[in-house]
């Protein structure tokens, strides 16, 4: 089966995840993190790409972000594949490519997921028992989010915006959503909905974003369709 093009809309918030080749490490010390991040920075600016939260995992990494056209996701993806790629393996000694496939991405409706999808990124360092608690993992934008550092990689979202009148207010509406943490049936979905490249959102939203896009955005219902009855 021909896989389907990826799924991107100018302006729309998107999620990424890229894993590393056969579930190998990315990231193997401090210096790769710390790297990767400011080439980071400087593609989402180059391809004017707004980064909202990030995670760097040692074999994966998730983004959350919005493009401002059609093609500034992918080249800014590629850019950084040119640059980290050669980096990583000349320091390590090795060839070959880094990254299992393309990465994955998917439309999420910003008002309904923006905030579920930030926490649930932030938050995988804790489900992969790598820390405790998310305030002490440094490669993510957790700390950004509860105003301990002003990470200058990050855009505020509209919708981390509107937790509050305040910094301090917003701070810490986001830290209570972390300590409430995600239910099972939304990690599950955002985790679903990316890997498999279908939009998550409302069946409007979903009928507004078929419209900008040449392919589905949704599976199609299973099952043969109903018979019509035919008229007497």
């Amino acid at each position: 089966m021909a896989r389907l093009p990826r799924l991107v809309v100018p302006d729309q918030l998107h999620h990424i995840i890229q894993k590393g080749n056969d579930g190998k490490v990315i990231f193997a010390d401090p210096e790769d993190f710390v790297i990767f991040i400011r080439w980071l920075k400087e593609a989402s600016k180059q391809f004017q790409v707004a980064i909202h939260a990030y995670v760097l995992m040692p074999d994966h990494l998730h983004l959350l972000l919005t493009p401002k056209d059609d093609t500034g996701l992918g080249k800014m993806m590629q850019w950084i594949g040119r640059h980290y790629v050669p980096y990583f393996n000349s320091k390590y000694h090795r060839s070959g490519t880094l990254w299992q496939g393309r990465y994955k991405a998917t439309i999420l409706e910003a008002a309904k997921y923006f905030l579920p999808c930030s926490l649930y990124i932030e938050s995988n360092p804790v489900r992969a028992s790598l820390v405790a608690d998310a305030v002490d993992y440094p490669y993510s934008s957790y700390l950004h989010h509860i105003g301990l550092t002003n990470d200058p990689l990050i855009t505020d979202h509209p919708g981390y915006w509107g937790l509050g009148n305040t910094p301090f207010q917003r701070e810490a509406a986001y830290k209570e959503m972390m300590e409430r943490g995600l239910s099972s049936a939304e990690v599950a979905a955002l985790t679903d909905a990316t890997l498999k490249a279908w939009l998550l959102g409302s069946e409007q939203f979903k009928l507004e974003m078929s419209k900008l896009t040449s392919r589905r955005v949704a599976p199609a219902k299973r099952g043969r369709p109903s018979k019509q009855t035919k008229p007497d």
